[in-house]
């Protein structure tokens, strides 16, 4: 790790904070490393040369509205401590901008890996590639389980009319990342306002859970992360996205995103991961088909946000310029899907 500046991470002004902030919590000088970046939140991991914490903050300009939440990403880990949700312990969150540039907050490092590569995949045997995948759904399951309010996010979100709100939130966001024109985009933001569930369940929804969300420490899954678009809402459009994620994006190519899972590595498919939930949580999926269709516009959407960033030379990091290509296979899936009813 560096004692030099780090893009959106000034070490002086994070060591003088939390010094104030928490005394003691630090011994030697800061050192740090940006250890994901531009994609999502700035991810660093900081050291004072005995113990670890991780940082986290948003990227580096053209931030979306209500995108990018320190305060609810750390305010939903917190809840969660103690629950059956394996989550990093909480230190501070800090909502001034004037410290770092933007709010942010600090967090444990938990040691294990997160398997976002196939390289890293193709090291679990074909035994740990299924068990991993069942333990990943059963944490969603049991996530979903929760009840907000005796663990204090009774009022985190507003369930009512939540599907609606997250069509028209992310049309919103596309709107404010748009820099060309995507073919089919609009259609399928149209076919989902107009085909919504006619039933849904309330719970503590994560907004983005795969496995590369996850961190896994011998072969348990021993933290969950990234959880700036959590809130309370319905819980099967965590499992819709989780169904993209695992096989949506396979033929793809030079795809930067999801490599290494589904069936083609050696994993259960997406439908055996549904049963799976299905089985554990008792609940019907007879109307996922829409849910897997709104995964795809979310996802769709999000990618083209970081492509705008990265076409005006706003992300850090690398593997962002093949990113603007997968907007429109992943558009199309999303109609399929839907056509499919």
């Amino acid at each position: 790790m560096t004692a030099e500046p780090l893009p959106g991470l000034d070490l002086d002004r994070l060591r003088a904070h939390l010094d104030a902030e928490r005394p003691g919590l630090l011994g030697g000088p800061l050192t740090g490393e940006l250890v994901q970046g531009g994609r999502s939140n700035l991810t660093y991991l900081v050291s004072d040369g005995s113990g670890r914490w991780v940082v986290r903050r948003p990227p580096l300009g053209h931030v979306l509205a209500t995108a990018h939440d320190m305060g609810r990403e750390f305010r939903v880990m917190s809840a969660l401590a103690g629950t059956d949700v394996p989550v990093p312990r909480t230190h501070l969150l800090c909502q001034d901008d004037s410290v770092l540039g933007a709010p942010f907050y600090v967090m444990e490092y938990v040691p294990g890996t997160v398997y976002r590569t196939q390289r890293l995949t193709e090291q679990l045997t074909p035994q740990e590639r299924v068990e991993l995948s069942w333990q990943l759904v059963d944490v969603l399951a049991d996530l979903h389980s929760i009840d907000p309010e005796p663990v204090g996010l009774g009022d985190f979100g507003r369930p009512q009319g939540f599907l609606e709100r997250q069509v028209r939130r992310w049309s919103k966001q596309l709107a404010a990342s748009r820099s060309r024109d995507i073919d089919g985009i609009e259609e399928l933001a149209t076919r989902l306002a107009g085909n919504l569930p006619t039933t849904s369940r309330t719970g503590i929804v994560h907004g983005d859970y795969r496995l590369d969300n996850v961190i896994v420490d011998d072969q348990r899954i021993t933290a969950v992360l990234d959880w700036e678009m959590a809130t309370l809402g319905d819980p099967l459009t965590d499992l819709g996205l989780l169904a993209v994620y695992w096989e949506g994006f396979s033929g793809i190519e030079h795809n930067p995103i999801a490599k290494g899972i589904g069936p083609e590595h050696g994993f259960p498919t997406a439908q055996q991961l549904l049963a799976r939930y299905a089985e554990r949580s008792g609940t019907d999926l007879s109307e996922l088909d829409w849910y897997v269709a709104f995964g795809f516009f979310k996802i769709a959407v999000i990618l083209e946000g970081i492509h705008y960033r990265f076409i005006h030379d706003q992300t850090v990091g690398e593997g962002f310029d093949h990113v603007g290509a997968l907007v429109t296979p992943l558009v199309a899936q999303g109609l399929a899907t839907l056509k499919e009813d």
